[in-house]
């Protein structure tokens, strides 16, 4: 890190994960309307559907599509036509999610230290609220939401929204985010410094890191 006066972040799988796991609470929700299945199998399932999406633009109805493709098989009723809805504000509930440990010292030293932050995130209108519960909002000068812009990482729009927010050269802001492609790629093209956050790395890269306590 070079002359970095500001950083923005990704979100999820930067800042937050879901808790204890996407499987565990689609899991709890779709036993209520009796469909079983194990939190194992559920979180599986929803990654082979996320990686199978293609143009996913994070509407209501994108993640409706995206969960009944995770419960195919599993029941006659589709989650769409059944508990999407109760799922879908399940995860708008703060205790749906866990903070990574790493999060609050790394932007109190940063802070200390003058740098300033905003958040720049593929996400929808859950996230502001989201983010406020979770008491991690006001670290932000900038929160842009994907979905509020119209463009999702990596296009560099969404990336210059936060350039120009900041008032400062993209060559003076950091973004740090879990997505080599939308976050490292992204931001790079647009002219920041940026940072692969591959918290699974057991040896990352040097344009990779595998916390953000590598940050200070």
């Amino acid at each position: 890190m070079e002359n970095v006066a500001a950083i923005t972040f990704d979100v999820g799988g930067t800042l937050i994960e879901p808790w204890p796991s996407v499987g565990h609470v689609y899991a709890v929700v779709a036993a209520r309307h009796g469909v079983r299945a194990e939190p194992e199998e559920l979180t599986h399932r929803f990654v082979d559907a996320w990686n199978r999406n293609e143009n996913f633009n994070y509407t209501k109805d994108d993640w409706a599509t995206l969960v009944d493709d995770t419960f195919v098989g599993l029941t006659t009723t589709l989650p769409s036509q059944s508990f999407f809805d109760e799922l879908y504000l399940r995860f708008a509930e703060p205790d749906c999610w866990h903070v990574y440990e790493d999060v609050v010292p790394t932007l109190t030293v940063l802070r200390e230290r003058g740098v300033r932050f905003a958040v720049i995130s593929n996400w929808d209108v859950r996230l502001r609220p989201l983010l406020g519960a979770l008491n991690l909002a006001d670290w932000f000068e900038g929160i842009h939401v994907s979905s509020e812009i119209g463009i999702t990482k990596p296009d560099l729009r969404i990336f210059q929204t936060a350039i120009n927010s900041f008032g400062l050269p993209a060559s003076h802001i950091l973004h740090v985010g879990d997505s080599e492609i939308e976050d490292y790629r992204g931001a790079q093209a647009s002219g920041m410094q940026s940072r692969w956050l591959c918290r699974n790395c057991d040896k990352p890269s040097a344009s990779a890191i595998n916390s953000l306590a590598s940050l200070v």
